[in-house]
């Protein structure tokens, strides 16, 4: 099973920036009191310009050029002429949301509003660079529109976002995104997949997709979400699978994704080695923090309770010693403590990944993490622990199995394990830790 990724998020659902705040005021009015006569498109201009002089993403004249050449209404497909709705809700507890309107398949834009001609169906990419496309977007605050294609040739509409994320070559919509994916689980998510929902009965009501930019933390609850929506690109934790309609969303990963990419985000930027003295016992600085996040990128989660910190612990030890044993290292040189080689090897992208099966010292396999047993979990960590347990005595809680669903028998019998090793209190509550899973495997 995929480890989760971590990463930290900063909610923008209430940014107090200039630009935000004169989206909000405008969209505060009513019709009449917009000036022009064309006030959704005004008001689209007037927060693209203040957002990008306050920001700095692009300079204010681009943002008023960024738009395409008018269209009249015969120019644009039926599908096209919905009128804008409401914001979606943009706060945990929100609950109901409005119509979402968006374009329909429609080729990519070239110079002079012409269509681009596409070279592959589904180009190959890396995870990295779906996520770094994505965030072109949040910097530059693309602002939101079905009608609107921006310079790269992508529609601002929430589908047009995926599709350039994903580096498709056409504009698709919610209903024909799915054939470039592949379903897959909530556990198998990983940055740069997607999180769809289109709803067939009426397209135009509630049908979104959302990328998923990694889990917020260990409970996999909350997710950071980059996407295209009202009234323009964000990236904020979003609960799972989104504030409204949430169980009608399906994970899908992109089929293009090439095989052995990292992942996730890139976590730091390529430095140099900081050397031995920043790693191990009594170290706190911020090279432990990217030594972390680079872990978890590589599957090392399961090994952090919380996200990685400035301070070494235990968990950066084990991770990297994992890491290291995943390239087939041994000895010395799998003993926890980076060096130039283990963090080169992590700073490009290069090596093996952490495997939650990967073995640890004497063999023992690495504990994959407390969240797989516990009320509801259902995964093969279980069936691996009961199996064990089974074998070293304690089979007789079991009335069948081992399973892979976690049950009050699983729970007694890690307990009668913990006992028999002296263990009394909250270290005997039946809940396997990584003393536990080592000393039962060892």
């Amino acid at each position: 099973m995929t480890a989760p990724v971590f990463e930290e998020i900063d909610p923008v659902s209430d940014c107090d920036c200039l630009g935000c705040v004169r989206w909000r005021r405008l969209a505060s009015r009513p019709p009449s009191a917009r000036p022009g006569g064309r006030p959704a498109a005004r008001g689209a201009v007037v927060m693209a310009a203040a957002a990008s002089a306050v920001l700095g993403a692009v300079p204010a004249a681009a943002a008023l050029t960024a738009q395409p050449p008018r269209h009249t209404t015969s120019q644009i497909p039926q599908t096209l002429q919905t009128p804008q709705l409401a914001a979606r809700p943009g706060a945990p507890g929100a609950d109901g949301g409005p119509a979402t309107p968006q374009g329909s398949a429609a080729p990519l834009h070239g110079p002079g509003n012409t269509p681009a001609r596409p070279q592959a169906r589904t180009p190959a990419t890396t995870r990295t660079a779906i996520i770094n496309r994505a965030k072109l977007w949040v910097g530059a605050q693309v602002p939101y529109s079905t009608t609107a294609f921006w310079s790269d040739g992508y529609r601002q509409d929430c589908s047009g976002y995926l599709s350039m994320a994903w580096g498709l070559l056409s504009n698709e919509w919610t209903g024909s995104l799915a054939q470039f994916g592949v379903k897959i689980t909530k556990e198998e998510l990983q940055p740069g997949d997607m999180l769809l929902f289109h709803n067939a009965a009426d397209p135009q009501n509630g049908s979104h997709v959302v990328l998923f930019g990694g889990w917020t933390d260990y409970t996999r609850t909350a997710y950071t979400g980059y996407e295209q929506t009202p009234p323009h690109t964000r990236r904020q934790s979003t609960p799972y699978a989104y504030w409204n309609n949430a169980a009608k969303y399906v994970p899908y990963r992109y089929k293009g994704v090439t095989a052995g990419s990292a992942g996730a985000e890139p976590a730091v930027t390529a430095v140099p080695f900081p050397g031995a003295s920043r790693f191990g016992p009594g170290a706190n600085n911020t090279y432990v923090t990217q030594l972390g996040e680079m872990l978890v990128a590589r599957g090392g989660g399961s090994y952090y309770s919380t996200g990685p910190g400035p301070v070494w612990g235990e968990a950066d030890r084990r991770a990297t010693q994992a890491f290291q044993q995943a390239q087939g290292w041994t000895g010395a040189a799998a003993d926890g403590l980076p060096g130039p080689r283990t963090w080169e090897l992590l700073v490009t992208g290069k090596g093996k990944d952490i495997t939650s099966g990967s073995a640890g010292p004497g063999g023992v396999p690495a504990f994959p993490g407390k969240r797989y047993f516990r009320a509801g979990a259902d995964n093969p960590h279980v069936t691996q622990l009961g199996r064990q347990l089974v074998k070293k005595g304690f089979g007789s809680f079991y009335a069948t199995g081992p399973g892979p669903r976690w049950s009050e028998a699983d729970r007694r019998a890690v307990e009668a394990f913990q006992r028999a090793r002296g263990w009394r209190g909250s270290a005997a509550d039946g809940y396997p830790g990584p003393d536990t899973w080592r000393r039962l495997f060892g």
